[in-house]
């Protein structure tokens, strides 16, 4: 298992954050397994007291004052599990928000990262931390009190219970070695099934319409199959051994009342401490066999939380660089260059130019050639790997998110919209503000779109509401883009989607944004958008060919009959 030691910072913070609830939750498992004394205490005491006596006064002071103590630990229990869940809770403010973070830079930057699996293996470790395994690592240690209490019944009652209890420990340690390697490789396959089935999911539509199903299923079927035969052979040897220890347990209850009667009729011990020596027999290897049920959700919370602790390791929170409290829109790029994690492709090799607040550059050039790349790079989604994009000075890699997404817009080249509202979309999710969500939607020519949809801006969208058209989702995301009076907007192919009309309201929107003096950058495969440009940009696998005026880039790269269409001379 890992050491605080060896884990993140913040990890490490959060568990020390609720100290104070395992503190509790500690003591109160103490007093519950020194409670738990009453019920062999009551035993011993009514076979050889009052049995003995007949005495029902001390029969009726026994069980009141057993029953307290009953209660007492009743009630122990239930404000235990009550800590437990409020330090599931702060575990997971401390945590989730956290992980969620790291969750989408991950999958920004490494393709193919399982989308929600960090979440999973968050709540497999604190369903641990905070639940019956807690208990049983708790209580595993008072087995050795109750142990002890067999001692001082008699010695030989006492060694027989150890004998038992390492041979207990001694099978839950080869339980652990029989089930460690199958029980790896099946969470690897589900997660890798898990996975497969998310991203047949997402692209459900060209499978139907393809035909993919059927091999799909057989290639799905793989993973499944190894998932299941890793569990089943875990499953196979854990029973097996999960049957000697219950063999061991029964077996070490006999001999403790075998060995009891013995003593007894040696006149050694009396009655009741036989019984009661059972009974505490039966509560110190409690514990022990718990231990061993758990020990398969032991190994997964293990596995999780290297995840999440590699997860977070690896993506580091962003140390927030001093920034303009609103910037003019003025963009220095310095010799970017871009190669993605785990390869030696450079996609972007030393691109610098600049831009003033308020001008258009169109971003040119054939398919692969890092366009889109490019756009990342420039909100930020993207660390460079080395040179650097600055908005009014300040890097934009270092600003911090939150604030630096308030100056900024962006349309991605795959839009998506957030399960919600359409005014909730375009609001970015701010609390809502009509009067600049309408603004925005107006400007990006979205707006009488959105007043035909069933329910106009509360329209509910995403896996569970209206399902929009390409060209309504692009221009619901150009109104989130340009939401807010953002002074630098990158948009990336925005009108892959559109009609003529659709591209017309977005031709509109860029010269309005111009007038507002909004810097622009724009892709685009449609030579008319870039006819509201000042700049362009050439690039081709990676490297910035030229860098110029429009109409001097249009000189060199548009044959000159296709040159009107665009407004080139």
């Amino acid at each position: 298992m890992y050491s605080l030691k060896k884990l993140p910072e913040e990890i490490s913070s959060a568990l020390h954050a609720c100290r104070s609830h395992f503190t509790a939750v500690a003591g109160f498992s103490m007093a519950t397994n020194v409670l738990y004394l009453a019920l062999p205490i009551y035993t011993s005491q009514v076979y050889d007291r009052v049995i003995n006596s007949g005495s029902m006064a001390t029969l009726v002071m026994l069980t009141v004052a057993f029953l307290i103590a009953m209660a007492t630990l009743s009630g122990l229990e239930a404000v235990r599990s009550r800590i437990l869940i409020r330090s599931g809770l702060q575990l997971d403010h401390l945590l989730s928000r956290r992980v969620m973070s790291a969750m989408v830079e991950q999958s920004l930057v490494v393709p193919g990262a399982q989308r929600a699996q960090a979440l999973r293996d968050l709540d497999n470790f604190k369903a641990l931390a905070t639940g019956t395994g807690l208990i049983a690592l708790l209580d595993l240690p008072w087995s050795l009190l109750f142990i002890g209490v067999l001692f001082l019944i008699h010695p030989l009652i006492g060694a027989t219970a150890l004998v038992f209890a390492a041979i207990l420990l001694g099978l839950a340690v080869f339980n652990e070695h029989l089930g460690r390697q199958p029980l790896a490789a099946s969470n690897q396959a589900a997660v890798r099934s898990y996975a497969f089935t998310e991203a047949s999911l997402k692209n459900a539509e060209v499978i139907q319409a393809t035909g993919m199903i059927e091999r799909l299923i057989e290639r799905w079927g793989v993973d499944r199959s190894r998932m299941l035969q890793a569990s089943a052979t875990a499953g196979d040897r854990g029973s097996a051994v999960l049957s000697a220890i219950r063999f061991a347990r029964l077996s070490a209850q006999a001999l403790v009342l075998g060995v009891g009667a013995y003593l007894v009729v040696d006149h050694a011990i009396t009655a009741g401490a036989m019984f009661a020596a059972s009974i505490l027999l039966g509560r110190a290897m409690q514990p022990i066999e718990q231990m061993v049920g758990l020990w398969r959700q032991l190994i997964a919370a293990q596995q999780s939380l290297s995840t999440v602790s590699s997860l977070l390791a690896t993506r580091p929170v962003r140390r927030a660089a001093i920034a303009p409290a609103r910037p003019a829109g003025r963009i220095s790029v310095e010799e970017l260059v871009f190669v993605p994690p785990a390869t030696n492709r450079v996609v972007l090799n030393k691109v610098s130019f600049h831009l003033e607040p308020g001008e258009a550059l169109g971003l040119v050039g054939p398919s692969a050639a890092g366009k889109s790349t490019l756009a990342r790079l420039l909100v930020g989604v993207y660390p460079p790997s080395s040179g650097i994009v600055r908005l009014d000075g300040a890097n934009v890699w270092t600003w911090d998110r939150s604030e630096f997404g308030r100056h900024v817009g962006y349309l991605p080249q795959d839009v998506e919209l957030f399960p919600g509202t359409v005014s909730e979309n375009i609001a970015r999710f701010d609390p809502i503000n009509a009067e600049e969500i309408v603004r925005a939607a107006t400007l990006a020519g979205a707006h009488e779109m959105i007043l035909r949809l069933p329910n106009g801006y509360e329209t509910e969208v995403g896996d569970q509401g209206v399902l929009l058209s390409g060209g309504q989702r692009q221009q619901v995301a150009l109104a989130r883009a340009v939401y807010g009076s953002p002074t630098f907007i990158v948009l990336d192919e925005p009108n892959s989607n559109l009609d003529s009309n659709g591209e017309q309201a977005l031709l509109n929107c860029l010269r309005e944004l111009k007038a507002m003096s909004v810097t622009v950058v724009i892709i685009s495969h449609r030579m008319a958008a870039l006819n509201v440009t000042d700049k362009l940009l050439f690039l081709e696998a990676g490297t910035m060919k030229s860098f110029g005026n429009r109409q001097d880039m249009l000189a060199q790269l548009v044959p000159p009959a296709a040159r009107a269409a665009v407004g080139g001379a």
